[in-house]
């Protein structure tokens, strides 16, 4: 990929996801990366050994979009300008929300709402049951992050979209309020049942990054390069923490990871090459790790102690130590990653561009089981050598904008897995780019 220049609950976890995942009507909650606070983490049993497919729901459009649990429906949106309510045990759609856009965003569920973004420029909240429209707030609308020559593509002096931007921010639910960011650049925070706005922050640049909130707390980057922390009931900034820039082609810049808290700490990537922890309280860096002119889209999952993320260009999943960022393993992957992992009954699961979904053992640090979408049976091999390795030479064909949209496709014709996976009592769900939903079991 072209962006770089040559994407078991602890104790403390356990306490913290008990405090902070319930609004103030007193109903779970269900969103990206599981809680409020962006762990990654879920109490459940997960698919020790891969039995096969329960179900697979066929949308109309690429899905970007991941999955959230709640009442026995699974909720996700999809390129094709809906958002699906579909039945967990059965696979079948219950019903279906359509917006004039793309949902990118992934959805939050609670006390019978459900809450999500289009790339029409609203926010939306329907009825969890039937779908119903129960309000809407527009904001200043949405679109992909851009610069001039970004990555180096021509023309140099045009401004271009990239489209490696793949998602739009996703909501988080706490005490009666909802959370997002929005490509107007800023932070919202609207009041849940009825959509008013309580504040907004405004960043310089788009936000796409999904807030995780602490101890009164939320915490969402920007491509402004800043990672920022505002208190979640005013909106009054506590600290801002600087990440790296690039005025040239733009390629290592802009915070598309989403923050996960744990431990007193922080973590998150950046386009920048760096992977970081910082000080909840402070915003002081603690520690961050080289990921070698690689971008880290994916956001990190925190388990007792450790910290769980994919990588871009240099096709890795590393897990590291929390308080020092030193790796206790770094597994290969064949192709770049933008999933966020989800972790389960000792298990890692992720998807990377090639359309396969990898469940890691967290405590050996080794692969246990793939499982291969059709898309990705079908047109991988085109992309990869005899040596099983991907060839760059396939994908990226010249040096013009239009060909970075093409090199998407290519990607994306794989039935490629940029969803991040969602576990349920033995089940893994998950979205592609093939227009499915996955449930494996």
């Amino acid at each position: 990929m072209r962006t770089c220049p040559n994407p078991r609950a602890s104790l403390l976890n356990a306490a913290l996801l008990g405090a902070l995942a319930a609004p103030a009507w007193g109903e779970a909650i269900a969103m990206f990366r599981a809680n409020p606070a962006h762990t990654g983490v879920y109490d459940t049993a997960g698919v020790d050994q891969l039995n096969g497919v329960k179900w697979k729901f066929k949308t109309g459009g690429k899905i970007l979009s991941s999955p959230a649990i709640a009442g026995g429906l699974i909720y996700i949106g999809s390129d094709d300008k809906n958002l699906y309510a579909v039945n967990l045990d059965t696979g079948k759609q219950v019903w279906k929300f359509t917006t004039k856009g793309g949902v990118h965003s992934s959805p939050a569920v609670a006390d019978g709402t459900v809450f999500f973004a289009s790339y029409d420029g609203w926010f939306y909240a329907v009825e969890a049951s039937t779908g119903k429209l129960q309000w809407k707030f527009q904001t200043g609308g949405e679109r992909k992050f851009e610069a001039k020559g970004i990555h180096g593509y021509q023309p140099h002096n045009q401004t271009i979209p990239d489209s490696w931007d793949l998602y739009l921010s996703s909501p988080t639910v706490a005490n009666g309020m909802v959370y997002f960011g929005s490509s107007d650049g800023n932070l919202y925070a609207l009041d849940s049942r009825g959509g008013a706005l309580k504040w907004k922050v405004t960043t310089q640049d788009i936000v796409h990054s999904s807030p995780a909130i602490a101890d009164g707390t939320v915490f969402i980057g920007s491509w402004d390069s800043y990672l920022y922390a505002v208190d979640a009931q005013t909106g009054a900034e506590k600290w801002r923490f600087k990440t790296g820039e690039d005025k040239e082609v733009y390629n290592q810049v802009g915070i598309q990871s989403s923050p996960a808290v744990a431990g007193g700490t922080v973590f998150f990537g950046c386009r920048d090459n760096y992977f970081y922890a910082v000080d909840q309280a402070t915003g002081k860096e603690k520690w961050k790790f080289p990921n070698h002119g690689s971008w880290v889209v994916a956001s990190p999952a925190v388990s007792d102690g450790e910290v769980f993320f994919g990588t871009s260009d240099s096709m890795m999943f590393h897990a590291l130590d929390g308080k020092t960022g030193h790796p206790r393993f770094s597994l290969p992957t064949p192709i770049n990653v933008f999933s966020s992992a989800a972790i389960a009954g000792g298990m890692a699961y992720f998807g990377g561009f090639d359309g396969k979904l990898r469940a890691v053992d967290i405590k050996s640090g080794k692969y246990v089981w793939e499982f291969v979408t059709d898309a990705s049976h079908e047109n991988a091999p085109r992309y990869f050598g005899t040596d099983g390795k991907l060839n760059p030479n396939a994908i990226y064909l010249s040096d013009f904008y239009e060909d970075m949209i093409l090199a998407v496709n290519r990607m994306f014709s794989m039935g490629s897995i940029v969803s991040s996976p969602v576990v349920d009592r033995g089940v893994v769900y998950f979205g592609s780019t093939d227009g499915y939903l996955y449930a494996l079991r």
